[in-house]
């Protein structure tokens, strides 16, 4: 057990290991699965990230907190992630786009953080005995109920099961033409026709919708729940399937019969993380949980197809068993840190998605070519 003068926040374990820290954000206690995330900058968009419903973020970088936080960078409207664990107390920030700082902004939304941990050991512990169900605790003075917290990481469900689709997606259809960032522009909305892309919201990232709307597509987004009936009644070019949380199997019980409607018309299909798991569902593949997931801005991705690696953004706790792919249904990518499926295509249709984030936000910017591909083959049948 870890102890430090005068903890302000708690980590609890369901194995009885805890953890003692300084609270900040916001005051109280929550319960959710461990994960940490290796990525060096993009902690607003990472906390803002939906696919991390029903998460703590543990940051393997220890400098969290030194840009600030602006409105500019948040992926939805408030955080997802359950809390974050970092190894120093977030420092004044010091950039000239940040409004608020990072422990105002978490006490703001409603999110708790835990500086002053050993994230190393931390993250060590995940690695060696999988991302691990916990309960944070911040009380400024220092009381905690340490059995009861670790009763409540013990008897929390977990994710496997889990739809969270429906709690993260949108509560009603809506229009998207915000493009992406542009230097001394900001973003830009784009004008004229476009080509019709009917998006589903499993937890869908602004930034995706952003490159989408930069790609030339013209973007009615979709809750999750969309049935084939309503995509097709929008008369669309493509369809996206969104990143978002959960179990695949879960949101798979509604998601599956739309995507199958969709793909009897032979409409193009681009899928992205939870909508990529979803896609190798309806394709009569399987899904399976990870033992600790992938989560950060520096994983490489071999693309089978023309040989080259691209170093790609990701966030994903299930994974598609490749060795489930049926007969038509080629893997695409491959993760050059485990070998887990990072793509699929289907042969003679413009139906296919990744497993990573190709928006790359945050991340690099090698995959943007595919929301290129999803734009040239709906081009290609409009010509």
């Amino acid at each position: 057990m870890e102890t430090q003068s005068k903890p302000t926040a708690c980590l609890a374990l369901a194995d009885g290991t805890v953890f003692y820290g300084r609270g900040f954000g916001a005051v109280g206690e929550t319960v959710a699965e461990l994960v940490f995330n290796t990525a060096m900058t993009g902690y607003q968009e990472i906390m803002t990230d939906p696919s991390y419903a029903g998460q703590i973020v543990t940051f393997t970088f220890p400098h969290i907190g030194n840009v600030g936080t602006t409105s500019e960078d948040e992926e939805t409207a408030d955080p997802v992630a359950a809390g974050m664990v970092v190894k120093w107390d977030p420092t004044e920030s010091s950039n000239w786009r940040a409004t608020t700082e990072l422990g105002e902004w978490l006490r703001l939304k409603g999110r708790i953080g835990i500086g002053g941990l050993d994230t190393r050991r931390l993250t060590r512990a995940i690695r060696q005995q999988g991302a691990p169900h916990v309960a944070l605790a911040h009380d400024p003075d220092g009381n905690f109920d340490v059995p009861a917290l670790v009763a409540r990481a013990k008897a929390w469900q977990g994710l496997v099961g889990l739809d969270l689709a429906r709690d993260v997606t949108c509560a009603q259809s809506y229009r998207w033409d915000e493009m992406r960032w542009a230097w001394s522009e900001g973003f830009a909305k784009r004008e004229g026709e476009g080509l019709r892309v009917v998006a589903i919201d499993y937890g869908a990232k602004r930034n995706i919708l952003r490159c989408l709307a930069s790609a030339g597509c013209d973007v009615t987004v979709l809750p999750a729940t969309a049935t084939a009936e309503d995509v097709l009644a929008l008369n669309p070019e493509g369809v996206f399937l969104s990143n978002g949380p959960g179990d695949p199997a879960a949101t798979g019980e509604y998601a599956v019969p739309m995507i199958k409607g969709v793909m009897e018309k032979d409409v193009p299909v681009f899928g992205i993380c939870l909508g990529h798991q979803i896609l190798a569902l309806a394709l009569g593949a399987r899904t399976v949980k990870m033992s600790h997931g992938h989560h950060g801005a520096n994983h490489p991705v071999k693309d089978l197809v023309s040989g080259k690696v691209e170093i790609t953004s990701m966030n994903h706790g299930f994974t598609v068993d490749s060795q489930t792919l049926p007969a038509g249904v080629r893997e695409t990518h491959v993760s050059l840190f485990d070998g887990s499926n990072c793509g699929i295509a289907v042969d003679g249709k413009d139906v296919f998605s990744v497993q990573y984030h190709p928006e790359a936000s945050p991340g690099p910017q090698d995959s943007y070519h595919l929301f290129e591909r999803f734009a040239e083959a709906m081009k290609a049948r409009r010509a």
